[in-house]
């Protein structure tokens, strides 16, 4: 499962990488895009201009007016889709607790499928098994993916980045000293520690036997932003650090409050509706063989042969 997201979210992040490393090469000239990268600037990357030149303007066209404003836009996306956050991840938490109480019944499959000579049928009857573990305890295989709200920021910051380096006015204005239009170490370093933060809690409401597996991909997220915000403008950096800030605080409502919210109350129903048995460490018993019969006297000179089979066998030889 953990993979599966992982492969979604680096294929997201690549993707936008080939876009902005696109747009990057046209940004030296201060020139905006022509073709595909054209269209959307003129969609979504002039829009998002004009709403921050907007926004500069009512804050008095200030030294720091349009650093003002991407932090305005980043905090409103944020905020508005913070709901629709949460509530994915209380889905993938459910999912992930659920999937704990019935890996006791996954391993004995996952055990058995393991096992060398299996044919076709048995592997789908095993798959059937491990479909009907999920099914009859009110639960998916296949996790919800968090997607969305990645996709519908996608074109947020792609905008914002090429509202920044296309405009020269925005790209020469500075927030606090640093120039929009380049790139700052020091909102790099500050988003980067905002993101292992993130990660960092996040790790703390995983049980301990699964952080070991969990680390690699919570350092994703703090990897990426570090490479984005180095390579880009500040605009974009600047995004990214506010967006960090509502990211942080998400986690810690995730972490320490829904989290132990949702395993108090699956705990509550488990005492009530234990979970379905569906298969147990005796399901895949090989068939033991037949016991002798306990009213028929023993051969003592044959241990385990019986006076009946001993008589049968001599019928059968007189039948000869």
């Amino acid at each position: 499962m953990h993979r599966i997201k992982k492969w979604a979210a680096l294929g997201g992040v690549a993707s936008l990488a080939i876009f902005l490393s696109a747009c990057h090469k046209t940004t030296t000239q201060l020139k905006p895009p022509t073709g595909f990268f054209g269209v959307f600037y003129n969609i979504i990357g002039k829009p998002i201009q004009h709403v921050m030149e907007w926004i500069a303007g009512m804050v008095g066209n200030t030294t720091n007016g349009y650093g003002i404003a991407i932090l305005l836009i980043t905090l409103v996306v944020r905020l508005v889709l913070l709901p629709a956050m949460l509530n994915q991840q209380r889905k993938m938490t459910t999912s992930q607790e659920k999937a704990k109480i019935l890996k006791p019944q996954l391993d004995i499959i996952q055990k058995q499928m393991k096992k060398p000579g299996l044919s076709q049928d048995e592997t789908i009857h095993l798959n059937q098994l491990m479909q009907d573990v999920y099914k009859k305890n009110g639960t998916s295989m296949i996790p919800s993916m968090g997607c969305l709200t990645l996709l519908i920021q996608l074109p947020i910051f792609s905008g914002l980045y090429q509202a920044v380096a296309y405009s020269p006015e925005i790209s020469k204005s500075t927030f606090f000293g640093i120039q929009l239009g380049h790139s700052s170490l020091i909102i790099t370093i500050s988003a980067t520690i905002l993101y292992l933060i993130q990660s960092w809690i996040m790790l703390q409401g995983v049980a301990p036997e699964q952080r070991k597996a969990m680390q690699t991909s919570a350092l994703i997220s703090p990897i990426m932003t570090f490479w984005f915000c180095l390579m880009y403008n500040a605009g974009l950096g600047l995004y990214f650090l506010a967006g960090g800030v509502i990211i942080l605080i998400q986690q810690v409502i995730v972490t320490y409050v829904i989290t132990p919210n949702i395993r108090r109350k699956m705990d509550e129903d488990l005492a009530k509706n234990p979970p379905v048995i569906v298969v147990d460490e005796h399901t895949f018993d090989q068939a033991a063989p037949a016991p002798t019969p306990t009213n028929a006297p023993i051969n003592p000179a044959r241990p385990g042969v019986t006076k009946r089979n001993r008589n049968a066998g001599k019928q059968q030889h007189h039948k000869k």
